[in-house]
């Protein structure tokens, strides 16, 4: 009996310029750690580069799960703000193409997992506002700072992580006002919002503020691939329904 084909989990992308060899070009780039979360939770990872986003829907109908990456700050202007001085330059192409792969993936009932910039841009796709500067959720530039989270028991992050844990963090923005439907599901220890999620969507959908693609722990994308997969760890909520 052949084994079942494990879950094409998209990851979205960004466009910078790269260097390698003798090339200096524009490149879609992604940290290696999430493809290697992905593939460590038991998914085959696919890279998204950024596109049209009239394309989103026919992406994401290819996908059986879709995780939205960690990046630059989004485009105040997305959530009716004026930009903070230390909000960073826009990519406006991204927050367009990244949008409609969220608002696809909610329409086409594929798993989905944000991932710092990822759980942003679900708040603001559900209406949501930001704080565009704090401070104490990063190393020095360039370097992942760690804190505890603590899960809030009852929800699909409390079911894959019940306990605090200490995690890679680096950002420095954060929910201001929760976007429709969402539900806090972590904080930190100074009462940041570490995760969301909406607990009636007719998929999985969670977002962490943390990297996770910079640990070893890998629950949180083991969530994600077994909702893609259709399975779902013993006491996880299905979408809408009660506890099991």
């Amino acid at each position: 009996m052949s084994q079942p084909q494990p879950p094409l989990i998209g990851i979205s992308t960004y466009q910078e310029e790269a260097r390698w060899g003798v090339w200096t070009l524009p490149a879609a780039l992604v940290p290696a750690g999430y493809p290697r979360l992905v593939r460590r939770a038991g998914g085959l990872a696919a890279l998204l580069p950024p596109g049209d986003p009239e394309t989103a829907a026919a992406t994401v109908a290819r996908l059986d799960g879709l995780v939205i990456a960690g990046g630059a700050d989004i485009a105040p202007a997305r959530y009716g703000a004026e930009p903070h001085p230390r909000t960073g330059p826009p990519a406006l192409d991204r927050d367009a193409w990244e949008l409609a792969l969220i608002e696809a993936a909610l329409g086409a009932r594929v798993p989905l997992l944000g991932i710092c910039r990822g759980l942003q841009l679900l708040n603001v796709a559900l209406g949501g506002t930001l704080v565009q500067h704090l401070d104490g959720h990063s190393g020095p530039p360039g370097v992942f700072g760690r804190h505890e989270v603590t899960p809030v028991p009852g929800t699909l992050l409390g079911t894959a992580l019940p306990e605090p844990v200490a995690v890679p963090t680096y950002h420095h923005q954060a929910v201001d006002r929760l976007g429709r439907g969402l539900t806090v599901s972590a904080y930190a220890e100074d009462g940041t919002i570490e995760a969301v999620e909406l607990p009636d969507a007719p998929a999985f959908t969670l977002a962490v503020q943390w990297h996770p693609e910079a640990g070893e722990d890998t629950r949180v994308m083991d969530a994600l691939v077994a909702a893609a997969r259709g399975t779902a760890p013993a006491g996880v909520r299905p979408p809408g329904g009660t506890m099991s």
